[in-house]
This record gives C-alpha cells, sequence and structure tokens, in this order.
C-alpha cells in the first residue's frame, strides 16, 4: 500500500478548539497560540470565525486576533464565513481564505440551520461568488460524513452528492468531516471512495474528531485511498455538544507522531508542538488530550 511522501496538517485548534471553551480565553493567549503553532511549521491554521458572538462568542474577538497575529509568508491563515456579513468582516482582516459549511445529514441540517441540506448549499452560492471575485480561497466543510447524531450512519453517496455541490461552488478543499467521531477505518475507506469519484482526491481533507479513538486508524484508511490533507487539534482542544464524553478533534501530536513514524512529511517539528499543547492546557486549566505530546513531554523530562 503505497502512502503519501507529504501529508499537509490543517491546525483547527484555535478555531474548532477554543470555540468550545466554556471559559473566557484571553485574546493574548489566542493570539501566542497561533504565533507557537506557525514557530512549529504549521502550514495552514483556522484563526478564527465570523459568525454572530451570540452563537459562538469565543469568536466574537476574531478581527482582533487577526489583527494581532504576524503573518508568515507561505502559512495560509483561514476563517469561517457563513454568510455574506462574516465574508465581508472576513476580508476586512486579511484572511486568506474562508471556510464554508453544510451537513451530510438532513435531520442534522434541519435541526440546527433550520433548512434543507440543498436550500444550505445554495445560502453559500453568493459567499462562494464574491471570494472567487475577490481571490480569495474557498474551502468547504461537510459536517456529519460518518455520523449523525439524529440519524445514526450516513450513506456514502450522501456525503459524495455534497461534495460535488461543493466543487461546483469552486473549493479548492472539500473536508470530509466525522463531527461527532463515530466513524470507523471501514466506514472512511467508504465514504472517501465514494467522494473521490465526484472530486479529485488531492483536494480532500479528512476531518476527524476523537469521540471513540478512532481517528488515527481513520486518517490511515483515508490515506490508503489517496487523502493527504487532515484537520488535527493541538493538545486534542475541542469537543462536540451532540456527544457526551467527547474529546474533540484529535491531537495534532497524535497525528504527526503517527505519520513521522510512518516516513510521511509534513514539516512540522512535533517537539514544539507537543510544549505548545502543553502551554495552550496550561493556559486554559484544562487536561492535555494528546496521548503522544504527554508521552513526549514525561521522556523529555526524565532524560
Amino acid at each position: 500500500m503505497a502512502y503519501p511522501e507529504y501529508v499537509k496538517l490543517v491546525e483547527v485548534g484555535p478555531r474548532d478548539g477554543l470555540q468550545n471553551e466554556k471559559g473566557d480565553v484571553p485574546l493574548a493567549v489566542k493570539i501566542e497560540l497561533i504565533e507557537r503553532l506557525v514557530a512549529a511549521g504549521v502550514p495552514h491554521i483556522e484563526a478564527g470565525s465570523f459568525v454572530s458572538p451570540r452563537w459562538v462568542p469565543q469568536m466574537a474577538d476574531s478581527a482582533a486576533v487577526m489583527a494581532g497575529i504576524s503573518r508568515r509568508p507561505g502559512t495560509l491563515y483561514s476563517v469561517l464565513t457563513p454568510n455574506l456579513k462574516g465574508f465581508e468582516a472576513a476580508v476586512a482582516a486579511g484572511a486568506d481564505e474562508v471556510l464554508i459549511f453544510g451537513s451530510a445529514s438532513e435531520s442534522f441540517s434541519q435541526r440546527n440551520i433550520n433548512c434543507s441540506i440543498a436550500e444550505s448549499l445554495e445560502r453559500f452560492a453568493p459567499v462562494a461568488e464574491a471570494a472567487h471575485a475577490a481571490g480569495i480561497r474557498l474551502r468547504g466543510s461537510i459536517s456529519c460524513s460518518l455520523g449523525c447524531p439524529y440519524e445514526g450512519e450516513v450513506a456514502p453517496a450522501a456525503v459524495a452528492r455534497v461534495a460535488e455541490r461543493f466543487l461546483a461552488l469552486g473549493c479548492a478543499e472539500i473536508d470530509v468531516a466525522d463531527t461527532i467521531g463515530v466513524g470507523t477505518a471501514g466506514q472512511v475507506a467508504r465514504v472517501m471512495a465514494a467522494v473521490g469519484e465526484v472530486v479529485p482526491i488531492a483536494r480532500v481533507a479528512g476531518h476527524f474528531h476523537d469521540t471513540y479513538g478512532q481517528s488515527l486508524a481513520n486518517i490511515v484508511a483515508a490515506m490508503q485511498e489517496g487523502v493527504a490533507i487532515f484537520h488535527a487539534s493541538v493538545a486534542g482542544l475541542g469537543g462536540c455538544p451532540y456527544a457526551r464524553g467527547a474529546t474533540g478533534n484529535v491531537a495534532s501530536e497524535d497525528v504527526l507522531y503517527l505519520l513521522h513514524g510512518m516516513g510521511i512529511r509534513t514539516g512540522i517539528d512535533l517537539d514544539a508542538m507537543a510544549d505548545t499543547g502543553r502551554w495552550i492546557s496550561e493556559r486554559l486549566g484544562r487536561t492535555n488530550d494528546s496521548r503522544a505530546g504527554r508521552a513526549l513531554l514525561a521522556r523529555r523530562e526524565a532524560a
């Protein structure tokens, strides 16, 4: 089985991770987190989200975060934009990429944004048009690609239909997201194969939450289907309101340990990432959910 020589890791901790924190995260901490991740060599970072602060209060200062960070050439800074108002704010903040999202589950779409999948994707058409006109990269994320809290397992064909629509909107990358972390390697293989029939596999990313501890196996299964872009969150920051006890996104340190152990290049310094995982966990007063990160730090301290 041939695996990719290089995998791009998209760090989602500053956005998908921090937006789930209960307590207030100071602006200075958000900025330093991104600076540390950039220094570790992360090539692509989700830096914020331009949504209503009523819905996602942790992201209310995203414009200030974007203004406060130092921009490293070659690093892609992306933000989530659900509508034209959010897109305009992203442009003003100097985002390199905007992220739109849709669900592969009709029930999830109806219960969370009160419209069908088709209607939700139509709402993104103006954002896509504006992004192309402004020369800003567009990315699409498909939530509940491997399971829904209301419907259970989601058919691969349903995921492929949304992926095809995102491709038509002009998305440079399309994320297959296991929002509640229930997917297994066999499911991942089937879903990625179906998506790969309608989207060039080089433009497909895997976004796995680790609720059932399956994310690393799912990444290997996805690589076997040709996927070479994965999302992860330093220290496993994050969570999911639809899965009790969910630990959030797969930890960046764990993914890097896996990939580097397979001889796959990422361009990221694993030790620096482990240090960042410890630092942000201490700042947030939470447990470091990266097993590899904790083990690397313990081994270093014991040496």
